[in-house]
């Protein structure tokens, strides 16, 4: 396989600070002062240093910077595309998704669970998302969570976040939930966003 080498290196004084800022000894002068073990590690990377096809001075970098240097070097798609979203419908009696960034809790919608004629239907279903999205109060909580989201993602992109989970519960994880997932993934899809969509509990109710 094709490959490219990349070497990160720094001053001597900007790798003393970071060692001293991370209280570690260098491992190649674990009784000794940090510079020497610095001074071993260059001899010991010289080959190495040579063979590279990108070096990398990171002195006086932050990590943001560096991220931008790497990813002006290495990266094919496009920002605004670099964040991966998975949004995932749950119910709160199932257990919360463990791996979730963002947690929206929509139990204080009417439950169509306790409306006979769509107890047994999913949220993917027209009629239940009628009557969900026809609550008092559904237009509002879904036009701030726009709201919020706007100012949210260009944050995440900006700091270079790669994937954003958010999870969406209700009591059983059939309706209401479902429902908002879906329509949170239009506004995704609307954005140019890749997103992926689990409806985890809908077949557990």
């Amino acid at each position: 396989m094709p490959y490219r080498i990349v070497f990160l290196e720094a001053s001597d004084e900007d790798l003393v600070r970071r060692f001293e800022a991370t209280r570690r000894r260098h491992p190649l002068a674990p009784g000794d002062r940090v510079i020497e073990g610095i001074r071993k590690e260059r001899l010991m990377m010289e080959s190495l240093k040579e063979d590279a096809d990108l070096i990398i001075d990171t002195s006086g970098l932050s990590p943001h910077e560096l991220r931008d240097r790497v990813w002006d070097a290495f990266g094919r798609m496009p920002r605004e595309s670099a964040l991966q979203v998975s949004l995932v419908s749950f119910g709160f009696k199932h257990g919360l998704p463990r791996d979730a960034d963002i947690v929206l809790d929509v139990r204080f919608l009417p439950n169509p669970h306790w409306v006979d004629t769509l107890r047994p239907r999913p949220g993917t279903d027209p009629k239940v998302r009628a009557y969900v999205t026809g609550q008092k109060g559904y237009a509002e909580f879904m036009r701030r969570l726009r709201a919020v989201l706007d100012v949210a993602v260009p944050g995440y992109i900006a700091e270079g976040k790669s994937y954003l989970t958010i999870a969406v519960g209700c009591t059983g994880g059939r309706h209401r939930s479902v429902v908002v997932v879906n329509e949170l993934a239009e506004y995704f899809r609307k954005h140019d966003l890749p997103v992926t969509v689990d409806h985890r509990d809908l077949d557990l109710g």
